[in-house]
Formats: C-alpha cells, sequence, structure tokens
C-alpha cells in the first residue's frame, strides 16, 4: 500500500509538471499491452492505443484487441473507435493522441502509449514536446515466431476465419481501413471459392506475414533506438520459453519489474536521457471525419 501511495504521489507531482509520457513499444506478440497494464496496476494511469489497426472497430479477434476484462477497468483510448473503412493516420493519431494525452495529464495520471505502430509512435513523439520514456519488450525472434504461430492457431479456434468474413470484398481491394489487418486479404481466396482446403493455405499465410510484420518491426525500433530515443530494453524471452507459474515469475522479474523502477526513476527526473526537446508545438488543428470520430468517443472521459 505504501508503494502505491509513493507512486501516486509521483505521478501527481512529476507526470503533469514535466509532460512526461510512458510509449511502450515492441514487435507483435511480444506483451505490450500486459506490460501496459502491469504499469497502470502501480502508478495511475490511462493507456492510449497506438496500434493503426485496434483503432478501428470491428475484428476484435483478428487484431487481437485487449478485451474489456483485460482492461480491469483501466482506460483505454483510441481502442476500437474509428469506423472500418475510414483512414486513419499517423498524421490524425498525432492529433488525436496529443490531445487525450494533455487531458491525461490534467487529470494527474499517466499516460501510457502502447501499440506497435512505430509510425504512430514517431509521428506523436516527432511532433510533439512530450518528454518520453520508451519501454522495449523484446523477444528473441526464433521464440517470437514460434509463440505468434501458435496464436494465429488460437485465434482461428476464437472464430478468427468467420469474423473476416465480415469485410471480404469480391473485388479483392483490401487496401483502406481495418481491411489491411492481417488475416483478411489472405482469406479472400477461399471466402471467394469456398474450397476448405483452402483454409490451410490462408493460415500459414497469415502466421508468415505475422513474422514478417515482427520482423520488420523489429528493425524500426532498433532505427529508433540508433536515433537517440530513449529507449529501454526489457528481454522478455524467458518468459516465453516458460510455462504457468514460472512464466509469470519470469516476466515479474525480467519486464515488469524493472520497468516499474524505470518509470519510478523517470518521474523522479533520474533519467535524464529522457529530457530532450523534440520537434515543435503541441498545438494542431482537428480535422477530418476519422480524427472528429475518435476525439467524440474520447470525449466523455476527457
Amino acid at each position: 500500500m505504501r508503494a502505491r501511495v509513493t507512486a501516486i504521489k509521483m505521478v501527481r507531482g512529476a507526470a503533469q509538471a514535466y509532460n512526461k509520457v510512458i510509449i511502450v513499444i515492441g514487435a507483435t506478440g511480444t506483451g505490450k499491452s500486459r506490460l501496459s497494464l502491469d504499469i497502470a496496476a502501480n502508478f495511475p494511469s490511462e493507456i492510449i492505443n497506438s496500434d493503426k489497426i485496434q483503432v478501428y472497430k470491428g475484428l476484435n479477434v483478428v487484431t487481437n484487441k485487449v478485451t474489456e476484462e483485460e482492461q480491469a477497468g483501466v482506460p483505454h483510448h483510441l481502442l476500437g473507435v474509428i469506423d472500418p473503412d475510414d483512414d486513419f493516420t499517423a498524421t490524425d493519431f498525432r492529433r488525436c493522441a496529443t490531445e487525450i494525452v494533455a487531458a491525461v495529464q490534467r487529470r494527474r495520471r499517466l499516460p501510457i502509449v502502447a501499440g506497435g505502430s512505430n509510425s504512430f509512435v514517431e509521428a506523436l513523439v516527432n511532433g510533439t514536446n512530450f518528454d518520453c520514456c520508451f519501454l522495449w519488450v523484446d523477444v528473441a525472434l526464433p521464440v517470437l515466431h514460434e509463440f505468434v504461430s501458435g496464436r494465429v492457431d488460437q485465434m482461428v479456434d476464437m472464430g478468427l476465419v468467420e469474423e473476416a468474413k465480415e469485410m471480404f470484398r469480391e473485388d479483392g481491394d483490401y487496401s483502406k481501413g481495418i481491411r489491411r489487418a492481417i488475416g483478411v486479404p489472405e482469406l479472400h481466396k477461399y471466402f471467394q471459392e469456398g474450397r476448405e482446403e483452402l483454409i490451410k493455405d490462408a493460415v500459414e499465410e497469415i502466421k508468415e506475414n505475422t513474422r514478417q510484420l515482427a520482423c520488420r518491426q523489429l528493425q524500426k525500433i532498433k532505427r529508433m533506438a540508433r536515433l537517440g530515443f530513449d529507449v529501454h530494453r526489457l528481454d522478455a524471452t524467458e518468459a516465453f520459453c516458460r510455462r504457468g507459474g514460472a512464466s509469470d515469475e519470469a516476466w515479474n522479474r525480467l519486464v515488469a519489474e524493472p520497468a516499474a523502477e524505470i518509470v519510478r526513476r523517470f518521474l523522479m527526473g533520474g533519467d535524464e536521457r529522457g529530457r530532450r526537446e523534440r520537434g515543435c508545438s503541441v498545438k494542431a488543428a482537428m480535422g477530418g471525419p476519422a480524427v472528429a470520430t475518435a476525439m467524440a468517443m474520447a470525449g466523455s472521459s476527457m
């Protein structure tokens, strides 16, 4: 209890005064949502989704959105609020997230930006003057590839194919909005022809595309680190290699607990690397239907 009270005091005394933001990054499947919720369990926080597909309404299984139960009462923003046919750009994200972060700070709570779309994250950081601390959840690629392949199988069991059918287009155009999600275009041929044997090929393609996405995301994160972003790497590989309680113990020891200490130091001003001015004024005109929708959805808690 004493630690929780201390954390509340730190957030109230530091997060607002210094414009501080925690940003959780990592390749798909590494546990970004889990870490965000771990941080929120220790510091009064609100989470802003920075996954460019999870911002859209629908396809909860395909896009692997955190469920309401998993959110555990922690406010989440920009999660499942955009019309599936809209194009929500990095510029749109920066405008919406900037307003939401400011509102969270006015409530004297800690903004946590979490998601796998590094283009969204870079747009926010480079276009504002927030003082950011990056927590990078990393998992060795061979281990991660095995995990995400297994996760695709689980998603199929949870109804991925049936859910994706809602987005089927006869013309095969999956270039806009939520239809870009991995798990939709790969099933086009099966939906078009209806032959059951095509499902296996589609699922294998979904797995391969997910593995390739993880590789691309990892390269972008490494580039961000080279560019001087305040990135703290947390290696979760051991937690992924273990099972049950041993996995949870490894996660807490290697990821959750070190992350909490990094956040504590950051809020207290002990991490000088995080104090960098980036970009220009956060003031920006709101525009476009996607932005208006996102801000309207967030308005009740802002």
